[in-house]
């Protein structure tokens, strides 16, 4: 959002934030609610822009992200008894793109196969299921080959509507 920013006029910026809390959550049938909702956005300093996380968030991510903390202190916080220490992501790591390098994958010792998606050629969708049934029967026959790694059906089903 940064770059985007640069060269765009005050009225037209766009600026997000986003507040990390951890704790309890209550769903009903009409809202979700509770202190791990209610704290997470409602920091005034957070408010303008900027990843604001709990004390809770921080104890449990401190030194195991590279990141620094700008403390904002006790804040009173809507709806909150207790007033909650928050912490900012320091402003300047919000404004470096970061590009991280994937971790390579570990390639399999043994020979691989993906059993990839059949398409039903019979005109009646209600077979559909039956296409489907017969890749899952046979990734899972291929899979009690100890020597074989067989690629998970979630990875080849992503090729299913592609041609």
């Amino acid at each position: 959002m940064a770059e985007r920013n640069a060269d765009v006029d005050e009225p037209r910026l766009k600026r997000f934030r986003i507040g990390i809390n951890q704790g309890d959550v209550v769903f009903d049938d009409t809202r979700v609610y509770a202190d791990g909702v209610n704290i997470a956005p409602a920091s005034k300093p957070c408010r303008a822009r900027g990843i604001c996380i709990s004390r809770k968030v921080y104890e449990d991510i401190s030194g195991r992200m590279q990141l620094s903390f700008v403390d904002l202190g006790e804040q009173q916080l809507k709806n909150i008894a207790q007033p909650v220490r928050v912490y900012r992501i320091s402003g300047e790591q919000l404004a470096v793109v970061r590009t991280t390098a994937r971790p390579a994958l570990v390639l399999p010792d043994k020979p691989s196969i993906a059993v990839l998606p059949f398409t039903n050629l019979s005109g009646d969708p209600e077979q559909e299921y039956f296409a489907d049934g017969m890749v899952e029967d046979i990734i899972t026959g291929l899979s009690r080959f100890r020597w074989l790694f067989v690629i998970a059906r979630n990875s080849s089903f992503t090729y299913k509507a592609r041609r």
